[in-house]
């Protein structure tokens, strides 16, 4: 029914499949964790940005902060509010 060199040619070439979206998936992985983690970092810039009369802090949500929200997540917001209130 089915030849040997039939069979490892359907393995080879699921493999090189596996091996070829594996190449190319992680990219657009890391891309849509940054994309998160900026839609995030987002919310809670705008979110603490309401709170600016009570605690007076306010944080303009630019592309800048909108990039080290997104690398860095809650700690890139956490080093902003820290930037804010040094300078």
């Amino acid at each position: 029914m089915f030849s040997f060199s039939a069979v490892v040619g359907y393995i080879l070439g699921l493999l090189i499949l596996f091996v070829v979206t594996k190449i190319f998936f992680k990219p657009i992985k890391f891309i849509v964790k940054i994309l998160a983690n900026s839609v995030l970092g987002g919310v809670l810039l705008y979110l603490l940005n309401l709170m600016h009369p009570i605690f007076g802090i306010y944080i303009g949500i630019n592309p800048v902060t909108a990039l080290v929200t997104g690398l860095l997540g809650i700690p890139g917001i956490c080093l902003l509010l820290i930037l804010q209130i040094i300078f």
